[in-house]
């Protein structure tokens, strides 16, 4: 099953993808939030959806974030051994954790704003986890057991103010626009393996990333297993699990960045595209 949310900013609907079109299920859950994920509704969801007469959505509707506010967003760095190449840094030998404030959640295709007196602006390809049951220590091979499925994002990133301002990643992630989420989210079984996923994305029409999540350091299983350790992982929460190579910071000859009037487009296998343009801050 494909979940969507649909509508302006602040006031989507639940809504399932059906054969390419766009069905209104609001008549039938409140939200796709913790209390969704936490019971049995996405199971109680689809049994419904087939004797119920839904509501067709013109796609040309604005889609927000897949799921409802979460209560974390969890971001793995240096996941891909090319990207940490890139920006020279070392292979880790245990996954990199920082958080993005879920307030820089938007829908897919809304603008990316370039933050006040931002200069080093970057985009991030990056395949992502929703928890579907809670979570918390959790064996990696129970760790399927605890996916709702999975989700396009792009873990936009303020390399100044990440690195250069006492090097604290989650100040250079979470800027207003910094985590547009899906299209949709498509439940676990929808993916035949999520270990052998393509992720790309463009700039201005210029393949910039183009990888495969079959290269990740930290597996999907590892990553929900070890960040269990940590902390409780809650239903809808959203993990996600780091770049391949090609974002601005490690382009040669020398690194370039986003400005007003780009275009940022991606996607990854089974989980569709999205599209940002890139506007300028104003106040």
């Amino acid at each position: 099953m494909k979940l969507i949310r649909f509508g302006e900013a602040g006031y989507e609907r639940p809504g399932v993808i059906i054969n390419d079109d766009w069905f209104d299920v609001s008549q039938l859950v409140k939200d796709y939030d913790e209390a969704f994920f936490a019971g049995d509704a996405l199971v109680k969801l689809e049994e419904d959806i087939k004797n119920a007469e839904l509501p067709k959505v013109d796609k040309s509707t604005r889609l927000g974030s897949p799921v409802c506010r979460p209560s974390k967003l969890v971001c793995v760095g240096l996941n891909y051994k090319d990207h940490a190449a890139e920006t020279g840094a070392a292979i880790p030998v245990e996954p990199i954790l920082f958080f993005k404030a879920t307030s820089a959640i938007v829908g897919p295709n809304d603008d990316l704003i370039i933050p006040k007196a931002s200069v080093k602006t970057d985009w991030e390809v990056e395949l992502a986890i929703v928890i579907g049951r809670k979570a918390s220590y959790v064996a990696e091979e129970d760790a399927f057991d605890h996916i709702a499925g999975y989700l396009l994002h792009n873990d936009y990133s303020e390399r100044a103010f990440q690195l250069e301002r006492n090097g604290q990643w989650t100040k250079g992630k979470s800027c207003d626009t910094f985590a547009p989420l899906g299209p949709f989210m498509a439940t676990k079984d929808e993916i035949a393996d999520v270990h052998n996923l393509r992720l790309w994305l463009m700039v201005n029409g210029k393949m910039v990333q183009d990888g495969s999540t079959s290269n990740l350091i930290f597996n999907v299983p590892f990553l929900v297993s070890y960040i269990s350790q940590f902390m409780t992982l809650l239903p809808g929460d959203v993990i996600t699990t780091g770049t391949p190579a090609g974002v601005g910071l490690g382009q040669k000859p020398e690194p370039w960045y986003l400005k007003p009037g780009d275009v940022v487009e991606l996607g990854v296998d089974c989980l569709g595209n999205s599209l940002q343009k890139v506007k300028a801050y104003q106040p």
